[in-house]
């Protein structure tokens, strides 16, 4: 597990901001010269602790359907959980403990690309039950955690 300062915080905090800021300014804003500042953030990105990434809309990209699947698996949860992760539209998948063995987040086009996707999802060898939520809105979305 990487150590990070203080001063890591508030570069990451800054980038959280504006990916895209430039050295020049980070540096400054952090008590850093260009260098150093540039110097913390391959660190940061080289062990793994930041990834600097664009962050899309899906409903402006013409994604206008987002759910969570609770499923409930009879076989390898791991394995289940390869195959969902292969499919396009599951952006998350994760193993869980307590009612559900997997949740995904699946982003779809529209409501019939989701009952297809949920059709050919209930069918997967393995899988017991799926739990549909679909998103009636969204109260919050961030990726700002961990920096105080």
């Amino acid at each position: 597990m990487s150590t990070i300062d203080d001063t890591d915080r508030e570069i990451i905090r800054h980038l959280q901001a504006d990916g895209r800021m430039p050295y020049s300014q980070l540096g400054p804003l952090v008590g850093l010269s260009d260098a150093a500042a540039r110097q913390r953030v391959n660190r940061l990105t080289a062990e793994g602790v930041i990834d600097i990434v664009a962050v899309t809309d899906p409903v402006k990209l013409g994604l206008g359907f987002q759910a969570l699947l609770g499923i409930s698996v009879a076989d390898d949860a791991r394995k289940i959980a390869i195959e969902l992760g292969a499919l396009p539209d599951c952006v998350y998948v994760v193993m869980t403990a307590g009612r559900y063995d997997l949740i995904v987040e699946v982003v779809c086009q529209d409501t019939p690309a989701f009952v297809g996707l949920s059709n050919s999802i209930r069918t997967m060898d393995g899988i017991e039950t799926v739990d549909l939520m679909p998103y009636l809105g969204i109260t919050k979305q961030t990726y700002d955690w961990g920096v105080g």
